[in-house]
């Protein structure tokens, strides 16, 4: 057996990174009649009021149901989302408890049992990318994002898989866990880079998560899953502490299993942060509740150009277009104008020279801020061989020397580079002569591949519209297709158009009702 195969044994056998003496001390209380599945923040909170429930019992159920479903085979296969648990989440959720007791008031997510993915800086929990290079590297701090979770009274349960290092939009698979598989059908992948975090989310191992997305990485996992997934506009979230992949396109957000939850935590995670200075542009707008955009009319006169360059393809998935096609319908009898098609003059020539990216330089800048990583820079992680087989090209490339159309540096944000600028500015003039207030699409135009499958088509809508305008983006559940595979919209808009785009998912949400659990993730007994 070589190195390099060993190391995917050993990735793929990786559930020995969750301590079973943790997992062994959750203990559901018998007297816990509140059922997490389908929990909500509201349901929840609403429980642990009325005293139906404590803190400490949300936690353990949650802790319950990672050890029974998370590393338990289910024919043969494991989900294998989590990476590392919090081993003081019971002390956390006590202390919740204590408070409410005290107070009688819960704060903004009391009692919210949170999963994040692993390329969030922790504080005392370990943090790795996904890779093995980083194994037992601890934050001293929390990334911002987790700290705002925390200061609002959430519970950090786990720590979630993850693509190794953030590279692939199509499967989750790391060498520091192995692959996460997809709850709706364990044979298919869960979608890339965010995988864990919606794998577990859809499956109720927490109640709601955190993602990142460069290119894909919310919109896409949170549609494989059935989830709702918001990509913020860059700059209404901080990705200080945030272990980079293109630090100009990154951006963390929600997942969560409803348009309200993925509002509530958007409400706490969102504003200025000092230490990203793309936050500058959120720094004199007022704080924004976009629970107060929770309106299940917000579609009654809605301008929303339909675009059909990811709908009529050669390669998109019948099922999934007939499922689109539905949820268009659907968006008019709730009384939206469709501007269908809708078409932005230029585009093929618009989207030369969109990606840059540096990772090397993003990566070091990131270690030299955590002096206790395991490695201080890419190529040292690149010499140690600790990475898997299908993200080598990749790896290799970011230390390479860069070719003659290389755009690695100087690399611009969206708001200063100039080919994003003028894709920005088309699109914009696009949306103003149809009078539009959104776009809408499949978030992905085929359904979740096999899991060994990398050769029929992926059908990834994520990777230009809203990355590389710096728009916001939300996905939520449209319907399924080949019985059980989820598929999403995704409704689009202009920058900060958070609140306007909430409103007619929550909208469409409620109408199409289109989120179920997956059947072999059902309620403990």
């Amino acid at each position: 057996m070589t190195p390099r195969t060993r190391l995917l044994a050993f990735a793929l056998c990786a559930s020995a990174a969750i301590s079973s003496a943790a997992l062994s001390s959750a203990q559901t209380s018998s007297s816990n009649r509140f059922e997490v599945s389908g929990a909500t923040i509201a349901s929840t909170q609403a429980a642990i009021r009325s005293g139906q429930t404590t803190c400490r019992a949300v936690v353990e159920a949650y802790l319950a149901r990672i050890r029974a479903y998370d590393q338990t085979p289910i024919g043969g296969l494991r989900l294998n989302s989590i990476i590392t648990l919090n081993p003081h989440a019971l002390d956390q959720a006590d202390a919740c408890d204590r408070n409410f007791a005290a107070t009688h008031a819960l704060p903004p997510l009391g009692g919210i049992a949170v999963l994040i993915k692993d390329n969030y800086d922790t504080q005392g929990l370990q943090t790795t990318g996904g890779s093995l290079a980083m194994k037992d590297f601890v934050p001293s701090t929390d990334s911002t994002m987790v700290a705002r979770l925390r200061a609002a009274g959430a519970i950090v349960l786990a720590k979630t898989n993850m693509a190794e290092w953030a590279f692939s939009p199509y499967l989750t698979a790391s060498s520091i866990n192995g692959i996460t598989r997809n709850p709706y059908d364990l044979t298919r992948v869960p979608a890339g880079s965010s995988g864990g975090t919606a794998a577990a989310v859809a499956a109720n191992l927490g109640e709601s998560g955190l993602g990142t997305d460069t290119g894909n990485s919310i919109r896409g996992p949170a549609s494989h899953n059935d989830l709702v997934g918001i990509r913020p506009t860059i700059g209404l979230t901080s990705r200080a502490g945030i272990i980079p992949l293109f630090a100009n396109n990154d951006v963390g957000g929600p997942m969560a299993r409803s348009v309200a939850d993925a509002a509530a935590l958007l409400t706490v995670l969102a504003g200025f942060d000092p230490a990203d200075p793309v936050t500058s542009l959120d720094a004199n707008r007022p704080p924004v509740d976009y629970t107060q955009s929770l309106n299940p009319h917000s579609l009654r006169g809605a301008r929303i150009g339909v675009f059909r360059q990811y709908i009529d393809t050669p390669t998109t998935d019948p099922e999934v277009k007939a499922v689109t096609e539905r949820a268009l319908h659907a968006l008019q009898q709730e009384g939206a104008v469709l501007v269908d098609p809708f078409t932005i003059p230029g585009y093929p020539s618009l989207l030369k020279n969109l990606w840059c990216g540096d990772f090397q330089a993003d990566l070091n800048a990131y270690l030299a801020q955590h002096p206790n990583a395991p490695y201080h820079d890419l190529a040292s992680i690149v010499a140690s061989g600790l990475y898997l087989p299908y993200i080598q090209d990749e790896i290799r490339a970011a230390i390479a020397p860069p070719k003659p159309d290389d755009r690695r540096s100087p690399c611009l944000d969206v708001y200063h580079d100039p080919p994003k600028i003028a894709f920005r500015n088309a699109l914009l003039a696009a949306m103003a002569k149809d009078h539009l207030d959104a776009i809408v699409y499949p978030t992905w135009s085929n359904p979740p591949r096999k899991v060994n499958d990398m050769k029929t088509p992926a059908g990834d809508n994520s990777q230009v519209l809203s990355p590389q305008t710096g728009f916001p983006a939300i996905t939520v559940p449209m319907g399924f297709t080949h019985g059980t595979l989820p598929a999403g919209l995704t409704f689009l808009g202009p920058t900060f158009s958070e609140p306007t785009l909430i409103g007619y998912a929550y909208d469409f949400e409620q109408t199409v009702k289109q989120r179920k659990d997956p059947l072999q993730f059902p309620p403990l007994k």
